[in-house]
């Protein structure tokens, strides 16, 4: 016991804020496009594997919840006008907190939910990759407890749903049940490109699709997986911390 407590002295403290940390040089964040007229190949629309890259109106657009962030497109642009960055704050407000005519219910939400937030994990198809990233968020490092943020058994207990991996035919009951027990007000996140999108594996007969076809979604976090610092912006975003 006394050897424990001289190596967490001798450690010191380690825990850093969500946005402190350093990103890698090899990491792959938000996609830019930097000419959006660039349509005359077209290479990066057809190799994209979730058709994130789109065409609309004689211009190029990113749908970032649908990326998997694989470099593809990067690798295939004959003009190198599509670039990753390392920007990984990504996640976007929707539903009754993204509404701007939903004020009076986001003040009302944000006012309950000001000091502590306790979420539900709910897995309805992931590879594991996002629930990893997920169980980061209670390590040392990350600690996020020291948001008043917590992990909770019980989806009666909860505030927020964080939902991972594209929705599958069999889990579809298990997601309304626990979305239908958390008590209102309440915040769905959806967590990763298959969650956000179900672009992931689309083509499959066994799959619903995206999470809000069944549910709404309030917070979408893109990634493949999201880093836990993106898993943190998200849940401060969505608790209006910033």
């Amino acid at each position: 016991m006394i050897n424990i407590f001289k190596k967490i002295i001798s450690t010191g403290k380690v825990t850093e804020k969500y946005d402190d940390g350093q990103v890698p040089t090899r990491f792959r964040g938000e996609v830019v496009i930097e000419d959006q007229d660039c349509i005359e190949c077209q290479a990066c629309t057809k190799v994209c594997p979730t058709k994130a890259i789109f065409i609309v109106n004689d211009s190029l657009h990113m749908n970032h919840n649908a990326c998997i962030f694989c470099g593809r497109c990067v690798e295939q642009c004959e003009k190198k006008q599509i670039k990753h960055t390392d920007h990984y704050k990504l996640a976007t407000l929707s539903g009754s907190l993204g509404d701007e005519a939903g004020h009076l219910l986001k003040k009302k939400i944000w006012s309950i939910l000001r000091r502590s937030l306790h979420i539900r994990h709910v897995d309805v198809g992931s590879c594991n990759a996002c629930d990893f990233e997920m169980n980061a968020l209670s390590n040392p490092i990350y600690d996020v407890q020291q948001y008043g943020i917590d992990f909770v058994a019980s989806p009666r207990h909860a505030d927020l749903l964080m939902v991972t991996g594209v929705v599958t035919r069999n889990l579809t009951q298990a997601l309304l049940m626990t979305y239908e027990a958390v008590p209102t007000p309440k915040i769905v996140i959806a967590v990763g490109a298959c969650a956000a999108s179900g672009q992931v594996f689309s083509q499959s007969y066994a799959l619903r699709g995206a999470v809000d076809e069944v549910v709404p979604v309030d917070v979408y976090v893109p990634g493949c997986p999201p880093r836990p610092q993106a898993l943190l912006y998200g849940l401060l975003l969505a608790m209006n911390k910033f």
